[in-house]
C-alpha cells in the first residue's frame, strides 16, 4: 500500500525518508511542496532529484480525501463534503471575512458525545479521522483558495486560511493523537505557518484530554458550555456526567497556564426557553467568576426534528445584557452559511454509524 505523505508531521516524514535511505533535508523539501506548494504531483518537484521522484512514485501518494461536492453561500461562505469512504461524509467549512478567512475542520466521522442540539451528534458516529484526513481539508481549502478575490475585500489573497477552528464533526479531543499531529503540521513554519493564536481547538469538556493538550500543542482552546448548571448540562451535553461542571473550569484554568491567548472562550448555543433565561446568564456569572473567559453566544440553528428552536431576540439581548454588565467581553456569533447547511450546529456529512444509536432514537420516537 502506497504511504500518503499527509499522514506525516516533519518529525515523521524525516523518520519514513531515513528508512527509505535518503537524508533527512529531503524530507524538508517534500514537505514544502506538499504543504506550502500544495503540489502532489512528485514529478513536479523540480529541485528533486528525478532518482528520489521515481521512488516516491513507486512508495508514496499525496491524497487529501476527495471533494464529494461543494456549495458556496450566498454570503460567500463555501462548504465541502468529503468522501472518507464506504458511505462516510464529512464537511468543512470555510467563512471569508474582511480580515481573515476561517476554516472549520472536522475530526471525526460523526460524533460519539450526543449533544442533544447537535446535528452531527443525531447521525452517530463512525470513526476518527486521519491526520491525512484532517490536514486534507486544509490543504484543498488553502490551496484550492489560493489566488482568488476575496468577496468582501476584491483583493487577491495568498493565504486564503488564516485561521482553523476545530470545531466541524466530531469531538476534537476524543481523536487526540491524530488531531495534536494534525495540529503541528498546520503550526510548522515549514508548512502552513498558522499561529498558535490563530488555530481553536473546541472541546464539549474531556478533561484529561485538555491537560493533555496543554502539555502537547497549547492552542487556543474553546469550550462547548451551553449550561450554566449541572442538571441542565447533563441533559445537554451529556459529557458532563462524567467531567461535571467543577472539574471543568478547574481544567481551564489549568490550561490557561500554557494556553497563548489569556482567557478560555466559551461557547453558549442559546436554545428558546432552555438555557437564555436570565438566571441563566446569572450563573454563568458565578460558574465563569475564576476563569478569565468571554462568550460567543451563538444562536441556535434548526434542523429538522431538532426538538429545540431558535431564541428570540430580546431574551438573548438581555442574556447578553447581564454578561456585560459582569465585565465580560460577550460577542454574539453571526449566523454565515445557513442556506447551505454549513452554520454552527448543522453539519451533518454522511455517516454509517457503528454506535447504533440512530436505530435506538429511531426505536424510541417509534414506541
Amino acid at each position: 500500500m502506497l504511504q500518503n505523505l499527509l499522514d506525516f508531521d516533519l518529525e515523521g516524514l524525516t523518520a519514513w525518508f531515513t528508512e527509505l535511505g535518503e537524508k533527512p533535508f529531503r524530507a524538508r523539501q517534500v514537505f514544502h511542496w506538499v504543504h506550502q506548494a500544495g503540489v502532489a504531483d512528485f514529478a513536479q518537484m523540480t529541485d528533486i532529484a528525478k532518482s528520489l521522484r521515481e521512488k516516491l512514485q513507486q512508495h508514496a501518494v499525496v491524497a487529501p480525501p476527495a471533494i464529494s461536492y461543494a456549495h458556496t453561500s450566498a454570503d460567500g461562505t463555501r462548504k465541502w463534503l468529503f468522501d472518507v469512504g464506504v458511505a462516510n461524509g464529512i464537511e468543512t467549512v470555510f467563512i471569508p471575512e474582511e480580515d481573515r478567512g476561517t476554516l472549520c475542520v472536522s475530526s471525526q466521522v460523526g460524533c460519539a458525545l450526543e449533544c442533544t442540539f447537535c446535528s452531527t451528534g443525531r447521525q452517530g458516529f463512525n470513526r476518527n479521522l486521519t491526520v491525512a484526513e484532517i490536514v486534507g481539508q486544509l490543504w484543498v481549502a488553502h490551496h484550492g483558495l489560493r489566488g482568488q478575490a476575496n468577496r468582501t475585500t476584491g483583493e487577491i489573497s495568498e493565504r486564503p486560511v488564516t485561521n482553523v477552528v476545530m470545531m466541524g464533526m466530531g469531538e476534537p479531543l476524543a481523536n487526540f493523537e491524530n488531531v495534536v499531529t494534525a495540529l503541528g503540521i498546520m503550526l510548522d513554519d515549514h508548512a502552513y505557518g498558522l499561529s498558535r493564536r490563530r488555530v481553536t481547538v473546541s472541546t464539549s469538556g474531556l478533561v484529561p484530554a485538555m491537560d493533555r493538550l496543554a502539555e502537547r500543542c497549547p492552542v487556543a482552546l474553546a469550550v462547548s458550555l451551553h449550561a450554566p448548571n449541572d442538571a441542565l448540562r447533563d441533559q445537554i451535553v451529556p459529557i458532563n456526567k462524567k467531567y461535571p461542571l467543577v472539574e471543568l473550569m478547574a481544567a481551564c484554568r489549568r490550561y490557561l497556564v500554557h494556553a497563548p491567548r489569556d482567557f478560555i472562550t466559551f461557547e453558549y448555543v442559546m436554545l428558546a426557553g432552555v438555557n437564555d433565561q436570565p438566571e441563566h446568564a446569572r450563573q454563568l456569572v458565578e460558574l465563569t467568576r475564576d476563569v478569565p473567559c468571554k462568550f460567543n453566544l451563538i444562536p441556535f440553528n434548526p434542523f429538522p426534528d431538532s426538538g429545540y428552536d431558535k431564541p428570540h431576540a430580546e431574551p438573548m439581548r438581555v442574556f447578553r445584557q447581564i454578561l456585560q454588565d459582569a465585565g465580560y467581553v460577550v460577542t454574539t456569533r453571526k449566523t454565515r452559511g445557513d442556506d447551505i447547511d454549513a452554520a454552527c450546529g448543522q453539519l451533518a456529512g454522511k455517516v454509517a454509524d457503528k454506535s447504533g444509536r440512530v436505530m435506538k432514537r429511531l426505536h424510541k420516537e417509534a414506541a
